[in-house]
């Protein structure tokens, strides 16, 4: 197929490398074109200056940028991806953004005779360079028809969750589970250490039991260590919990955890820890 990906950052690259790798003809753009430049001279196909130059012709345009402001200008701007794609195409945004937002652009899209799906990603960097991500998405079934086996290139799950804006909920929920157990994990842990316990040979032996998680199987070793290199960084998970927040003001659901956890997050930031990993939490237990 003819494929354009839109935002070449920790996650696009890999997952625009992906397309690129299973035969299709893929063009980029990103904002600094360095990236740009350098994922075609890493994988082959093309790059364009602007998302509507790279969208013109393609059947499917995805993008992986920041924020509802960066999708907004990426998308709608009057050099944006909607003003370049041909009529009958897909914009699939694996942006973690809000679903407002998600819903105004695929009534946009519409508009211009186009399909829109909103398809937020977990499984982080390491899942991005694995090919191993989770899809959720929001938006219509015969669009998502024509995606789902595209996405799966770099999808281990793929699925449709609903209409526009199910797919940016579902990350939500993700969010708010993910900062529940990385606080969870972290206290166990640090309790462990106090405790003159092995924490490795903790982790060995919980693991296999009911306090079994993604989290403790692939952090649990270096956040025992005081590694928090590895994947998403705590100014993104901050974001996304705003996000979290802002929708559960709207439909009544109750954070409280969440509330909590983000203002440990946000002490992080205040050590130095905008781009650690989500697991430097337990930065805070151990160096308190």
């Amino acid at each position: 197929m003819k494929l354009a990906f839109l935002g070449l950052g920790v996650m696009g690259y890999p997952m625009a490398g992906h397309l690129k790798k299973h035969g299709h003809d893929v063009t980029v753009y990103n904002r600094t074109t360095a990236k740009a430049k350098a994922w075609t001279g890493e994988y082959g196909g093309s790059f364009k200056e602007t998302p509507a130059d790279a969208a013109a012709g393609a059947d499917i345009v995805f993008m992986c940028v920041g924020n509802d402001h960066d999708v907004r200008e990426v998308a709608l701007s009057p050099k944006g991806a909607l003003a370049g794609m041909k009529k009958g195409a897909i914009l699939a945004d694996h942006t973690t953004a809000s679903a407002e937002g998600a819903r105004e652009l695929h009534a946009a899209a519409k508009a211009k005779g186009l399909a829109f799906l909103d398809a937020p990603v977990s499984g982080g960097q390491a899942g991005a360079q694995n090919g191993k991500l989770t899809i959720m998405v929001g938006g219509d079934l015969e669009p998502f028809k024509v995606a789902e086996p595209v996405m799966a290139h770099y999808g281990r799950a793929v699925t449709l969750m609903g209409p526009a804006g199910s797919g940016q909920l579902t990350k939500m929920v993700n969010q708010i589970c993910i900062a529940g157990v990385v606080q969870g994990l972290s206290e166990g842990l640090n309790f462990a250490v106090r405790a003159g316990l092995d924490g490795k040979k903790v982790i060995d032996v919980i693991s296999k039991g009911a306090a079994q998680s993604w989290q403790m199987e692939n952090r649990g070793s270096t956040m025992l260590e005081g590694k928090f290199d590895f994947g998403f960084a705590v100014d993104w998970m901050r974001k996304d919990l705003a996000i979290c927040f802002a929708e559960a003001r709207r439909n009544g659901a109750s954070l409280p955890v969440s509330a909590v956890v983000d203002q440990f997050y946000a002490r992080i930031q205040e050590r130095g820890g905008k781009r650690w990993d989500t697991s430097s939490l337990i930065h805070l237990l151990q160096k308190a």
